[in-house]
């Protein structure tokens, strides 16, 4: 599916549940807007992690699920006298500035730049969002991307990541382009795209300035749910465009790289959160190279960017891993335009 670029088509906040308890409303909004086969296989998986989740399988031992492992990490980091620290931390946004380079980016693109979200767990985050939302403001960008894990939790209610959401969707300047993470239910869809996000659930839309353009692709899920798409989001974008895909786990660099894109955006890894003295990370939740886990990195000519993300995840603490909001600038490049190997 591909969408001409138009600010001005994002739609207007509406009237709606937060909470998604029309479900029968919202049921018919997810097969319009994905097709009846996405949204039935999306709520479905859904449906299987929610009994997962309130230990009817194995996924009980995630440890983003389980509760008493969540109390034994703060009553470690507080006899380690940690905890009000990582507290701290959490809440001490900075703004990193990466530049992508490419010899396919057209020269009316050159400058362009995008401002990267990711990772907000809006409800576990309150204090960094405050923060978020005072350092937007003073930023210069042409448009915004976030990258997924807008709740907290990865199953139960959402009303109060959407009503956080809309405080911070708020503060920006459209367009927004959003996709989900591991964290976030299909549901949210609806009201993420009515405060003007416009989600990007493999899809692409067409970017243009002045007598130029490039593409901008997004995948759902990759790292959970698996209901990605790349070929499906890079259909219809020409072979010699420059195009960048947004997904919410870096995890599929390999594919994205042999598809031809020429950068992909992500987060999901927070960086590991909590890393030891010179951001090393204690653990990665990812398959993919430490090296991938965190910024700026290529493969196969591909320029790949990894946000440890706003917000925080398991418990609201950060240490040696400060949570950040990104910059992308993109720039023109007369070097080569694809790399042959890593």
């Amino acid at each position: 599916m591909s969408r001409p670029f138009d600010p001005a088509a994002a739609p207007a906040p509406a009237a709606r549940p937060l909470d998604g308890s029309d479900e029968t409303a919202v049921a018919l909004r997810l097969a319009r807007r994905l097709g009846e086969v996405h949204a039935r296989q999306r709520v479905g998986i859904e449906a299987e992690h929610e009994a997962q989740a309130f230990g009817q399988g194995l996924n009980f031992f995630h440890v983003e699920n389980w509760y008493s492992v969540h109390a034994m990490m703060r009553l470690a980091l507080t006899a380690c006298g940690l905890w009000g620290r990582g507290r701290r931390n959490a809440a001490r946004l900075v703004v990193r500035r990466n530049e992508i380079r490419s010899a396919r980016l057209p020269a009316d693109f050159d400058g362009f730049t995008l401002l990267h979200l990711s990772d907000l767990h809006v409800e576990m985050s309150g204090a960094a969002m405050a923060r978020l939302r005072e350092i937007v403001a003073g930023l210069d960008y042409d448009l915004c991307v976030m990258t997924g894990d807008y709740r907290a939790r990865t199953f139960g209610g959402f009303r109060a990541a959407l009503e956080g959401m809309e405080t911070v969707v708020a503060s920006l300047r459209r367009p927004i382009y959003g996709v989900l993470g591991n964290h976030d239910t299909v549901r949210m869809t609806p009201a993420l795209e009515d405060m003007g996000v416009v989600m990007l659930l493999n899809e692409s839309v067409r970017l243009a300035r002045g007598g130029a353009e490039i593409h901008l692709a997004g995948v759902d899920d990759a790292h959970f749910f698996r209901v990605d798409n790349i070929e499906k989001a890079a259909a219809d974008i020409p072979v010699e465009a420059f195009s960048i895909l947004l997904s919410h786990t870096p995890e599929i660099y390999r594919q994205a790289a042999h598809a031809g894109f020429d950068a992909i955006l992500s987060g999901h890894t927070h960086g590991g959160q909590i890393c030891l003295p010179g951001g090393i990370p204690v653990t990665l939740d990812s398959s993919l190279p430490r090296r991938f886990g965190a910024g700026a990195w290529r493969y196969c000519g591909m320029s790949g960017y990894t946000s440890v993300g706003a917000g925080s995840s398991v418990l609201p603490v950060r240490l040696n891993c400060p949570p950040e909001v990104t910059l992308h600038v993109l720039r023109r490049d007369e070097g080569p335009a694809r790399e042959n190997a890593q």
